[in-house]
């Protein structure tokens, strides 16, 4: 752990968001035609970064839907890659970016919560995998995960780093995961989602999900470090957020800086904080570590409003992640669930394009 003055990274912190308009304010129509799906996927984390000829990548999970949205995207998700030539979409698929690799490897059985960044001539691709015993589910085979499966899958997830000197690859996994849970602590059993920040120098700070058991109320961390090669260590020891005494909990953070501060923004996971079930909190912070909650709090509703004019509301909304273009968000990516309550028929990636603050 390290002292609350280094936390400042030797920066002078700007005042907080709060002049301009809201997060929310800033949403506009989504194209009805725009965003990432496939026939016969599950499409899910989609993060999008421009690339080589000024073309915008999308990299995401996706996974057979011959078997049930969950458990299987702990099992059975990998993350590809697809290409579009404006940000909004449409994407079209165009390749397997992290393929299965083996049980042998930590991140050899599945792939998945893509977010792709780049410093210099570096594209940093952030990512979870997970390993575990045993044949991958199959319909087509009568093997569906089993709880057993699912709670050993879910334990072994770990964060990982890829890196590329172009968008198309060929990506260089780093050898081990580069944040490890913490026995005995409120992140024991697993490190997921991870929502990194890169500085100008290089130094990366990062937030990260974990629980303590299986079961238990899911929270974030934040941890930081020298270069995006480099040891991650822990800010501090507890998590950044903890809505305990009302049991709400959140995860899916994306995290970005602007004008001397960090914004980030989340999942709510019961609506306890923002008001609605799954929709979107904002919160600001000098330096990573403390946060404040936004009035208003939410940042985004499951309801999406599209270009036609039609609102439409998805069951689930998750990963949200941003385009950030010259230092600003330009658009909302998010992963849509499609159905009737709270059950999925159909998954996508979502483009929501964003106004000025």
């Amino acid at each position: 752990m390290i002292n609350r003055r280094e936390l400042l990274f030797s920066a002078v912190a700007s005042p907080l968001a709060g002049a301009g308009r809201s997060f929310a304010d800033r949403i506009l129509p989504a194209p009805v035609n725009g965003g990432f799906r496939m026939d016969g996927y599950w499409v899910w984390c989609g993060s999008v970064i421009r690339g080589e000829a000024q073309r915008y990548h999308m990299f995401a999970s996706r996974w057979p839907k011959s078997v049930p949205f969950g458990p299987h995207w702990c099992t059975n998700s990998e993350v590809v890659r697809a290409s579009a030539d404006k940000p909004e979409g449409p994407y079209r698929f165009e390749e397997i970016v992290l393929p299965p690799r083996g049980a042998e490897f930590w991140d050899g059985r599945m792939t998945h919560n893509p977010t792709i960044h780049r410093w210099r001539d570096n594209f940093l691709l952030f990512y979870i995998g997970t390993t575990y015993k045993g044949d991958t589910p199959s319909a087509t085979e009568n093997r569906v995960a089993s709880q057993t499966l699912w709670h050993e899958a879910r334990a072994n997830q770990r964060i990982g780093l890829a890196v590329s000197k172009s968008i198309r690859g060929p990506w260089k996994r780093m050898p081990d995961p580069i944040l490890q849970p913490r026995p005995g602590k409120w992140d024991a059993l697993m490190t997921t989602n991870p929502a990194p920040c890169i500085h100008e120098d290089g130094s990366v700070l990062m937030i990260y999900k974990s629980s303590g058991n299986q079961g238990d109320l899911l929270r974030l961390g934040v941890a930081r470090a020298e270069r995006f090669d480099a040891p991650f260590r822990r800010l501090v020891d507890d998590s950044i957020f903890n809505f305990d005494k009302t049991g709400d909990h959140v995860e899916d953070a994306y995290i970005w800086r602007v004008d001397g501060h960090y914004e980030l923004i989340m999942k709510d996971m019961k609506g306890g904080i923002c008001g609605e079930r799954g929709g979107g909190i904002h919160a600001s912070s000098a330096n990573g570590v403390e946060w404040k909650i936004s009035n208003p709090a939410k940042a985004y509703s499951r309801t999406v409003r599209f270009a036609e004019g039609t609102n439409r509301t998805f069951t689930h909304l998750e990963r949200p992640q941003l385009l950030i273009e010259n230092g600003r968000p330009r658009c909302l990516f998010a992963a849509v669930g499609i159905g009737e309550g709270t059950k999925r028929s159909d998954s996508m990636n979502v483009a929501i394009p964003l106004g000025a603050a």
